[in-house]
């Protein structure tokens, strides 16, 4: 009887530690036998969730958008998780050995000397040496998985090769390279709204100066920028797309030839832009960009099928989704 009350006691102090558990983190999947937690998710996530608490105001929309993050980060961490199953019944799973290489690698590829200067390096990317040579070790896993069950799918063919290379040349010469100069107002990370905006006033007075009939943009990008362009009048030179900011890109390549700007903000703080000049770039042959392509058609076709295989894998295993 004394055993018996003994269980129950157990059992129930069990059950509450469990409830307790489940209060500090919800499960989110559960994979055969494997439990995901919600705070496995939200770690995924994180980068994106913290981007959308300063892109979307609407609580309704941003609540959608949170949950639509949350639900990518959840289906990718199943898949990882099926995989690994995968990885364990095939035996390959990367060897001590292995790793050890692959972690030289990459301090010889990063010009590492010492352990002091990677545990800096990896303590920027948000990694311990531990954590890293973990999350290391599952992605050497699961390419060896690929290479396995993915890889002998992925063909390219010299007709792929040419269809890419059409749509290579298409793009290429829509595009174009624009010369451009700037006057940056700059304005300190930690600055308060109001002397953001008071930048941002100055960055406007400088607009409607740079517009004057007879005015020397460079001339006043030398007098009134804080940049270290401004010794060379602002001048950034020729560049295409994929090179700036993404908020400077957009407005440089939407302005015409002598057009100046309206102030734009980037993290260095209020830019006022003129293009120069815009020139037609031009379309290297078929033959010097073939490698590339060929690389990332294999790089578009290897995601495909692993997705397929994952969804296959999915298919046949017990996966039930609590989120």
């Amino acid at each position: 009887m004394k055993k018996r009350i003994g269980t129950m006691v157990a059992a129930l102090l069990l059950s509450g530690a469990v409830a307790r558990a489940e209060m500090v983190d919800r499960v989110a999947a559960v994979v055969n036998r494997d439990v995901i937690a919600l705070s496995e998710v939200e770690k995924r996530a994180a980068p994106e969730l913290a981007r959308l608490g300063s892109a979307v105001r609407e609580p309704q929309k941003r609540a959608e958008e949170r949950a639509r993050l949350l639900k990518a980060a959840l289906d990718t961490l199943i898949g990882e998780k099926l995989m690994e199953e995968q990885i364990r019944e095939l035996g390959l799973a990367a060897t001590d050995a292995e790793l050890d290489t692959a972690v030289s690698d990459v301090k010889r590829q990063n010009n590492i000397t010492d352990d002091a200067q990677f545990e800096r390096l990896l303590s920027g990317e948000g990694f311990t040496v531990k954590s890293y040579k973990e999350f290391l070790r599952n992605q050497m896993s699961r390419m060896k998985l690929v290479q396995i069950k993915v890889s002998p799918k992925v063909k390219v063919s010299e007709e792929d090769l040419k269809a890419a290379y059409t749509q290579y040349t298409k793009m290429e010469s829509e595009d174009a390279e624009v010369h451009a100069r700037h006057i940056l107002v700059q304005v300190d990370p930690k600055a308060t709204p109001q002397q953001v905006e008071a930048a941002h006033k100055k960055a406007l007075g400088l607009a409607e100066e740079a517009r004057k009939p007879g005015v020397d943009f460079a001339g006043l990008a030398k007098a009134k920028s804080e940049g270290p362009s401004a010794a060379d009048g602002g001048d950034l030179g020729f560049f295409r797309r994929g090179v700036m900011v993404p908020a400077f890109e957009k407005v440089a390549f939407a302005l015409k030839e002598g057009e100046v700007s309206e102030p734009v903000r980037t993290q260095f703080g209020w830019h006022v832009l003129k293009v120069e000049e815009r020139r037609a770039v031009d379309v290297a042959p078929f033959e010097q960009v073939k490698n590339e392509l060929e690389t990332r058609l294999k790089m578009q076709k290897t995601e495909k099928f692993v997705e397929q295989y994952v969804q296959e894998l999915r298919q046949k295993a017990s996966v039930e989704v609590k989120l």
